[in-house]
């Protein structure tokens, strides 16, 4: 299937590996140019280079999602680079993991503006383009916890809940000009950060973590963790042209873990 995206420009929000370093590889063998964002040099590094490999045109960025004020000198890089942003996959990493009750507002503030306020404020910068020109498409990526609470993710689990409200709503704004709003929501995916979770919960309980990584998969429906590229293949698309009468929607990648029928 042509998913009508070669030559598009996408951006990937945390793409140095795990989720997004998938995506973005996935966006470049459709034909997509990517630009790469993430913290570490390294990573964005290799990541880039594999989108390369795959036929594509490729930035590196170096970006810490805190520092608000990078957003328009960054987006104004990629669009002297590849072109104006088509393609918007919004992807941060998660809060430590802590309960909800007692967290001080200086915590609450720091992880708001990471995860929620930085992807609205960088929507905000493209969105204008996209509907300018008929065609967009904004990916959010949250947590399986923005629908059945994860213990000890307090933090994540309600700010991840407030970008689903905030993406539907978006869709309604702009989806007479062609742009498509969605969420798209991991399980057990096999990244590094929930082989972290599992490590701290497995110490936290006295166990091991392949004890804790059988345990959960064992509630999903396939019995396993997901691969990354799995997660890449459907969220690429509903980044494409094939996913057009798809909006205001959350899609569960999740291999059945989520017990909930909405």
């Amino acid at each position: 299937m042509d998913l009508g995206i070669a030559g598009r420009t996408a951006l990937v929000l945390g793409a140095s590996g795990g989720l997004g370093g998938a995506i973005a590889v996935r966006l470049a063998g459709e034909g997509a140019n990517v630009a790469v964002a993430g913290r570490s040099a390294d990573r964005v590094a290799a990541t880039a280079a594999r989108v390369q490999d795959a036929g594509a045109k490729a930035l590196p960025l170096v970006w810490d999602l805190a520092e608000l004020d990078r957003i328009d000198p960054n987006v104004s890089e990629v669009e002297r680079a590849l072109g104006p942003v088509d393609i918007l996959v919004n992807n941060t990493g998660g809060p430590p993991p802590t309960p909800a009750s007692g967290q001080d507002t200086d915590t609450w503030r720091r992880s708001f503006e990471q995860m929620v306020l930085s992807v609205i404020a960088l929507t905000d910068r493209v969105l204008p383009g996209m509907r300018q020109r008929g065609w967009g498409r904004i990916l959010t990526s949250t947590s399986s916890g923005a629908h059945t609470p994860i213990p000890n993710l307090g933090l994540s689990n309600t700010l991840r809940a407030s970008l689903h409200a905030w993406s539907k709503t978006v869709s309604d704004e702009v989806g007479r000009d062609g742009v498509t709003a969605n969420v798209i929501v991991p399980g057990r995916i096999e990244t590094g950060r929930t082989r972290s979770l599992d490590s701290k919960r497995a110490e936290r309980e006295g166990r091991t973590a392949d004890d804790v990584m059988a345990e959960s998969a064992a509630t999903m429906a396939l019995g396993r963790y997901g691969r990354p590229e799995e997660y890449a293949d459907a969220a690429v698309f509903l980044c494409s042209e094939r996913a057009s009468y798809i909006t205001g929607s959350v899609v569960r990648v999740d291999g059945g873990l989520i017990r909930g029928v909405h």
